[in-house]
């Protein structure tokens, strides 16, 4: 389904899927296959449910939601260095400090 979003004055053409699903007796619900090809999920795959303030619901795959977090510290990482090998260094800083007293 696309709609057109218009804010001040730019107007923008959104690709958006919409389909109505229904909650089984168990509260389970089935992923339309469209949106499970378009997640690239299959069997056993892991997603978020995230209830927003206004009480509309999402679904993300644990995959982009850890993207989207791993992108939030990226600047708190020096340009080449590896977040893994400055953990490592942070952890023996602190070890050190233990030791000292």
């Amino acid at each position: 389904m696309w709609y057109i979003s218009v804010m001040g004055n730019k107007t923008t053409i959104v690709a958006q899927y919409k389909t109505e699903v229904q909650l089984g007796d168990r509260g389970r619900m089935i992923l339309p296959a469209p949106v499970r090809k378009r997640l690239g999920l299959r069997p056993g795959s892991r997603l978020v449910l995230i209830v927003e303030d206004s009480g509309d619901v999402r679904l993300v795959s644990v995959r982009r939601q850890v993207e989207q977090c791993a992108g939030m510290f990226r600047d708190l990482v020096p340009a080449g260095a590896l977040p893994s090998q400055e953990l490592i260094k942070e952890r023996r800083r602190e070890a050190a400090r233990e030791k000292r007293g």
